[in-house]
């Protein structure tokens, strides 16, 4: 079935079941609700997503870039090397702790920074290098992370969509200095809302959980600045669900993209780079002719469909110069994704029937695009 008769096929659909609903109510029954017991077990579960690295629960993945770059010390006079094709929140952190984002072209095939691009924009105010792990595929952080080597810089991943993403066997979230996850509704798993920081260093980590929580380890004994950026236990309890499931909706993921890819000819499939894992948050494709009438005619097909992002950070208001204008920043790759992309369903709950008419309504609308 075809057309506007044919079910809606929604470009992503969040999970919360019996046993999310069940975990949520134990909690609130329990009266234990922020930062308790369900916190520090969801933390030590998630290690095993990283390598055994300590894990800070926070309740957002904007705070765990946020957190991690105030616990480096980053602040006025500093710069962050960050993508420009990225959702906001990548650059937000590093202005709201005073910092300035260099903005850095992107490699056409993942999606993810440029090496080359990084090493050239590395000046003496450089403290950190922001890869964006973006869509689920891993940056290439063995070449990031010999430049961040060579010149003394802190790395802090941006893995808000790469949960079990891996580069050459090693997990996103476990190459830097520190790694910061996402649990929005949307992402391939949620705790409704909230983060996680992941670090090998354990002093890095004792001031991430100060900083969240008022700058204390114990009540009324302050021994930072801090702020409230705590996790609740129904959101950690919810996130523990959701973990248990994580591996099944990976593989169900990436099948799903394996299918895709097998069947769609007229739009440029998403290519994963040697040794990588990705875990397909979104199934991007790039359209290379008139853009909005194929995502027209995948919305008469009944195919939900967006553009993750049609406006790069360098181009949004709050980082255009004084005169309007989007800055010195040449960023060719760039501005070609967020002219081409747009992103297919390819979450778990797909069936094979769903999978074709994705498919299907993808070649007709890429050949009269």
């Amino acid at each position: 079935m075809t057309g506007q008769h044919a079910e809606f096929i929604p470009p992503a659909k969040p999970v919360i079941g019996d046993a999310e609903i069940e975990a949520a109510v134990r909690v609130l029954r329990s009266g234990r609700v922020v930062q308790g017991p369900e916190v520090a077990a969801f933390e030590e579960e998630f290690a095993e997503l990283v390598a055994g690295r300590h894990c800070v629960a926070v309740n957002s993945g904007t705070s765990a870039l946020q957190l991690t770059l105030m616990a480096l010390g980053l602040g006025p006079g500093d710069e962050v090397v960050v993508p420009s094709f990225s959702f906001a929140a990548s650059a937000n952190a590093v202005r709201l702790v005073g910092a300035e984002p260099v903005f850095v072209d992107i490699e056409p095939g993942s999606f993810c920074l440029d090496p080359t691009a990084v090493a050239a924009a590395v000046g003496p105010r450089t403290r950190a290098i922001m890869p964006v792990h973006l869509y689920g595929h891993p940056a290439a952080m063995d070449q990031i992370m010999a430049i961040a080597e060579q010149h003394g810089l802190a790395v802090v991943e941006d893995a808000a969509q790469a949960h079990g993403a891996a580069l050459n066997g090693t997990p996103v979230g476990a190459f830097g200095t520190a790694g910061c996850f996402s649990f929005y509704p949307t992402k391939n798993m949620h705790s409704l809302e909230g983060g996680m920081v992941t670090t090998a260093d354990p002093a890095l980590a004792r001031t991430l959980r100060l900083l969240r929580n008022q700058g204390m380890e114990q009540r009324y004994a302050n021994e930072i600045v801090g702020a409230n950026m705590r996790m609740t236990d129904v959101a950690a309890a919810v996130g523990r669900v959701q973990l248990t499931r994580l591996a099944e909706w990976t593989e169900q993921r990436r099948a799903n993209a394996k299918f895709l890819d097998s069947r769609i000819t007229g739009m440029v499939t998403p290519p994963v780079a040697d040794a990588a894992r990705h875990v397909y948050h979104q199934y991007t494709v790039r359209v290379t002719g008139d853009r909005e009438a194929a995502q027209q005619r995948l919305t008469e097909a009944g195919i939900g469909n967006a553009v993750y992002y049609p406006t790069p950070i360098h181009r949004l208001k709050p980082y255009l110069t004084a005169d309007g204008q989007p800055g010195p920043w040449d960023l060719p790759e760039t501005e070609k994704a967020a002219a081409e992309v747009i992103s297919l369903p390819v979450h778990p709950a797909l069936s094979q029937g769903d999978l074709e008419r994705i498919a299907d309504a993808a070649n007709a609308a890429g050949g009269a695009a």
